[in-house]
């Protein structure tokens, strides 16, 4: 399904949710490869590798597909479904996975309790976009379950959706193409934010640009 010249001009499905986080979150991890954990992504990350291992189930006729590798090349992005239920339909599309039609229903697991995150939202629209280029046919829902809470949260896919997802994945190839990590802005979110030791929202900029000045200096220094 996937190669590596593709995937060489795609960059991970994930930062799409990042991005919607914060812009500049997403500018640390993806153009400075910074990342720290805390308390609660390394909970995440644990509760996600408990529950997340590739395989193929069967129910009946109905066919369950976990940690699947997906990819679109409109949206530029590539990563995998934590979980694609497919359904058994006369109109539905033909998988490689079995015999018939399916319908598809994608699912992304999170940490925590259940609430509202549109970033959370287009990270699921997007792996809808990739199923619906790999397979054809429209997925008009998904949805999003929380790990703690044991319950999914319906999402229904919209145009407007849609529209939020492919301007995100523009952002960012515009973010990776210009090589500009965006400007941070503080904000309530920045208090619960793993990177905000490395991001430093509320160090002001002349003092941050002074630091940096220095640090391409020494930097410099050395390629000489």
């Amino acid at each position: 399904m996937q190669n590596s010249s593709i995937e060489a001009d795609l960059f991970p499905l994930s930062w799409l949710s990042q991005y919607g986080y914060c812009p500049r979150r997403c500018g640390l991890l993806a153009l400075d490869q910074a990342w720290v954990e805390n308390a609660e992504t390394a909970s995440g990350r644990i509760q996600h590798e408990r529950v997340h291992t590739a395989r193929i189930e069967r129910k009946g006729a109905d066919i369950f597909l976990y940690e699947m590798n997906i990819f679109s090349r409109t949206l530029g992005v590539n990563g995998k479904c934590d979980c694609v239920e497919a359904y058994e339909s006369p109109e539905g599309v033909e998988l490689p996975y079995g015999e018939g039609q399916y319908l598809l229903y994608p699912i992304e697991y999170k940490h925590g309790v259940i609430r509202q995150e549109e970033e959370y939202h287009i990270q699921l629209c997007a792996q809808a976009i990739c199923l619906e280029e790999l397979y054809g046919g429209s997925i008009s829902k998904g949805a999003i379950f929380y790990i703690n809470a044991h319950r999914r949260d319906e999402v229904d896919l919209t145009s407007d959706l849609r529209k939020k997802t492919f301007e995100t994945s523009e952002r960012i190839r515009e973010m990776l193409m210009n090589e500009i990590v965006p400007i941070e802005k503080y904000s309530a979110k920045c208090k619960k934010c793993s990177m905000i030791s490395v991001c430093q929202p509320k160090l002001k900029r002349t003092a941050k640009n002074y630091n940096q000045s220095l640090w391409d200096t020494v930097l410099e220094k050395e390629a000489r």
